[in-house]
């Protein structure tokens, strides 16, 4: 995949559909006010329009962004229902999976559970 010789510490996916007509600076503009996170940093941001039939991902590397585009011709991306929020952390291994079109609701992960011992 193009994005694996790239720097990505982590990827977010944002639940709700975008307008592909945004370009780096539209969608860094909603990765900041939106997504209350930092654009210009080394995490992927990944969006879908209304019919989840294209992907726009933006990162930033060193001293610009890139934008990554696909579109579907006669499917759809499966997008994760178990979001907690407007935005989703997946792995590269989830994010690639997602990319060629895996269905990843039937994956979910696990929930963390925090227990305390008393003696």
């Amino acid at each position: 995949m193009i994005l694996d010789h790239l720097q990505i510490d982590k990827i977010y996916l944002y639940r709700f559909p975008v307008d592909m007509r945004k370009g780096c600076d539209g969608l860094a503009a909603l990765v900041s006010a939106q997504m209350e996170l930092e654009p210009c940093s080394t995490q992927l941001f990944v969006f879908h329009n209304r019919s989840r039939d294209k992907i726009k991902a933006l990162l930033w590397e060193k001293n610009g962004f890139w934008t990554f585009y696909k579109k579907l011709i006669k499917q759809r991306f499966h997008w994760p229902d178990w979001f907690e929020g407007n935005n989703l952390v997946l792995n590269h291994e989830q994010c690639a999976l997602l990319l060629q079109g895996f269905n990843l609701n039937g994956m979910r992960p696990h929930h963390r559970i925090n227990l305390q011992f008393h003696l």
